[in-house]
């Protein structure tokens, strides 16, 4: 069991037998009576956002989660295919409930695989990665000091904002949680 005092961001905990990811919380204490946490909370079955608020101390169960490390295959319509590397099966995962990670797959790239009561939920990225750009306007020579962007496509199809120093074939490294970019490889 968790308590509200253990929340921090990326936490899971489960709330009436759903199991959710702590995406936003905020204590406060209003006029009157105990200390409040309120929450923003993403629903791992159907990736929705739900804001619930907690009173200060009330504990929340542990979800059943197990996370394997499995390989990324390749995308077929909305469906992420996973394979997992002991038992050579292979998992599908909805891209849409991944809130935004799928353009940061490769193909063969291993990754954690979280499963709820042996089901695939989501997957977790390492921090930061290195991709190829593969189109993006040309540089302008000397332009390294300003601050001005400009949009380039990665090699996953992901668009980011890079300094326009940075020509089609470069590789770069992208922050994974925000997709900033954080230089060049």
């Amino acid at each position: 069991m968790y308590s509200t005092t253990d929340f921090r961001k990326g936490l899971k905990i489960e709330v009436e037998g759903t199991p959710y990811e702590i995406v936003e919380f905020q204590h406060f204490k209003p006029g009157k009576g105990g200390a409040m946490i309120r929450t923003k909370l993403r629903n791992f079955l159907t990736g929705r956002m739900q804001d619930i608020t907690f009173r200060s101390g009330e504990k929340v169960g542990k979800p059943d989660l197990e996370t394997r490390e499995m390989q990324y295959l390749y995308s077929e319509a909305d469906d992420l295919i996973f394979m997992d590397l002991t038992t050579y099966e292979q998992l599908h995962i909805k891209a849409e409930s991944t809130d935004g990670k799928a353009g940061y797959l490769k193909e063969s790239q291993l990754v954690q695989v979280l499963l709820y009561q042996g089901q695939p939920l989501d997957f977790d990225l390492p921090a930061s990665l290195v991709f190829e750009v593969t189109e993006t306007d040309p540089g302008a020579k000397g332009d390294t000091v300003s601050n001005v962007t400009k949009p380039a496509t990665l090699e996953t199809g992901l668009v980011i904002q890079v300094p326009i120093f940075v020509n089609s074939g470069d590789k770069v490294k992208v922050d994974t949680r925000s997709g900033a970019y954080l230089g060049r490889e």
